[in-house]
């Protein structure tokens, strides 16, 4: 009798894990660099075997069909092939345990049946409507590129002749308010100098929300075209003053202003917010080396990965091959995975899919640009007005080699009209902070310090004067 009491059981339990339904609708939270966003998949059958679409409700996307679904109970496989996502899960009872991948990094990201409202932070700085100035949603083309750009630009009042500025994100793919962490800080920017009397406008990068175009083949020269076509776009409008035409460019950005401003005439000032002065595999060794400090790493382990870094950077920078570049590095990074302990490698990942990933990242075209590029002669041909402000805590950018760096550039081009300036207390967000980690952005409420933003409208107001 228990032998057939067992063997019922048996068959009860395999039945119910054959009859779980993955079709439906799935709902999930990923949590990227303290960003929350919803995504929403549906899953239906089919006589081939299964199909699915997914959402993006806070991107404003929805019905994207995915390019492959597999459902072999409990595990579940979403393909989208043309973003690079893979999201691979764990059917139990009612809910999927997973991950969700993209571009070489990994998320954990569970699917429940129940529908997520997306958590509300709190950002203070965030302007509310209505607002005291006109805002207008715009369009303007990079023609030579044949990319389409849309933006929002900002007025102080529907009639008038202002002065303007363009906002130039950091790196990576951003939309116009520079959304990161948690935080807009080009939203909060924009509502501070438009309410100074300054009109701004600001887009979604190429590629990137109503923006077209494919951001993963551009560099910081390609971006600056597209800088170029904005500046064009503003010459064009009878409400803005072309004399004073300006702009400010964070992080990256702070590299692509001066590319843009040292060609033409057209720019009349120019404000570098974290901007670097030093050469990009030189701003990558130290930016890695701050922030493994003060996320605990030992000293033998920060000395570590400085040399392993420094020779895969060395390899990069002196490559003009892009077939022996991905050889070389491939050797290498299979020599030094090989010398890590189990333990310290990505759980879950193997050898060979730890080195695709790092290849994706090294060699993309925006990477190997960036490693190469030194910002001072571009600094040098800058004849403008130039402000360049640094966090004191910032790790990313740190202040002294890099303002040290721009204001020795701006000397050697004989542009007196330099200020630089060092802001306390601040990080690489321009956020009042305790260690100036990116591990803080997110948490922190503020979103840009009030000193930061008047200092940036009263230089600007006092050049335009």
């Amino acid at each position: 009798m228990k032998k057939l009491t067992l063997c019922i059981l048996a068959i009860l339990i395999t039945s119910s894990v054959l009859g779980q339904d993955i079709t439906g609708q799935w709902n999930g939270l990923l949590n990227v660099q303290g960003m929350k966003l919803r995504l929403v998949f549906h899953i239906t059958k089919t006589d081939q075997g299964y199909s699915s679409t997914m959402d993006s409700p806070d991107q404003g996307a929805a019905g994207i069909p995915m390019s492959s679904t597999v459902f072999e109970n409990p595990k579940l496989i979403l393909k989208l092939d043309a973003a690079g996502i893979e999201y691979t899960g764990e059917l139990k009872e009612e809910m999927v345990i997973g991950t969700f991948k993209q571009s070489g990094m990994s998320f954990p990201m569970d699917l429940k049946r129940e529908s997520i409202e997306k958590p509300v932070v709190n950002r203070p700085q965030e302007p509310k409507k209505p607002y005291p100035y006109v805002l207008e949603e715009v369009t303007f083309e990079n023609k030579e590129a044949g990319v389409k750009l849309a933006g929002t630009l900002t007025l102080p009042a529907k009639e008038g002749k202002y002065p303007a500025v363009v906002l130039i994100t950091g790196s990576g793919p951003q939309n116009r308010d520079e959304e990161l962490f948690g935080h807009k800080p080009f939203l909060v920017l924009a509502d501070h100098l438009t309410r100074n009397g300054i009109a701004v406008l600001r887009y979604d990068d190429r590629g990137t929300a109503q923006s077209t175009g494919d951001f993963s083949q551009a560099t910081s020269v390609d971006l600056a075209t597209d800088v170029e076509a904005a500046i064009a776009y503003l010459k064009g409008r009878k409400d803005i003053n072309k004399k004073h035409i300006g702009l400010i460019g964070h992080s990256e950005g702070g590299i692509i202003a001066p590319m843009v401003a040292g060609k033409t005439k057209s720019v009349s000032f120019i404000v570098l917010l974290a901007g670097t002065g030093i050469p990009g595999d030189q701003l990558l060794l130290l930016q890695q080396e701050l922030i493994g400090r003060a996320s605990g790493m030992s000293e033998s382990d920060l000395l570590k990965n400085k040399e392993i870094n420094k020779k895969c950077f060395e390899i990069i920078v002196k490559s003009s091959d892009q077939d022996q570049l991905k050889a070389d590095l491939t050797g290498y990074l299979k020599q030094m995975i090989n010398e890590f302990p189990a333990d310290q490698k990505p759980a879950g990942m193997s050898d060979d899919d730890l080195i695709k990933m790092l290849l994706n990242q090294t060699t993309s075209p925006w990477m190997q640009y960036f490693l190469k590029y030194d910002p001072a002669p571009a600094l040098q041909k800058v004849k403008c007005p130039v402000l360049a402000l640094n966090g004191e805590k910032d790790l990313q950018v740190p202040p002294k080699e890099n303002l040290e760096a721009i204001e020795k550039a701006l000397e050697k081009g004989r542009n007196k009209k330099g200020t630089i300036q060092e802001m306390p207390g601040l990080n690489h967000l321009f956020q009042e902070c305790t260690i100036g980690s990116p591990d803080e952005y997110a948490l922190i409420e503020q979103t840009i310090s009030p000193a930061a933003l008047d200092m940036v409208a009263k230089w600007i107001l006092k050049i335009v004067d």
